[in-house]
């Protein structure tokens, strides 16, 4: 039963005492957050993968990441025939 109607919640306004910087103390970011468009709101599971391959399609190492991508690409696929014991000799 308010008389005076509803009480308000009091407001408590922390600044902590050593901190001296801009933006707020309490945000988590990354180092590199600036620097990456796959983040942000989330988009469903297309919308992730669109910006991941535009952000590899508009990469400026496009060269060394494109090797690295086809080298462990090889690899994954030799451990596979490894595994399932194909015969490599139909190669050679």
């Amino acid at each position: 039963m308010a008389v005076f109607g509803k009480r308000k919640n009091k407001r408590y306004d922390y600044t902590p005492r050593f901190y001296k910087g801009s933006g707020s103390p309490f945000e988590m970011k990354g180092k590199f957050d600036d620097y990456r468009d796959t983040l942000g709101a989330s988009k469903g599971f297309k919308g992730k993968i669109t910006s991941a391959v535009d952000d590899y399609r508009h990469n400026e190492d496009k060269e060394g990441a494109n090797k690295r991508v086809l080298i462990i690409i090889a690899v994954l696929i030799l451990i596979f025939l490894f595994i399932i014991e194909f015969d490599l000799s139909i190669f050679f």
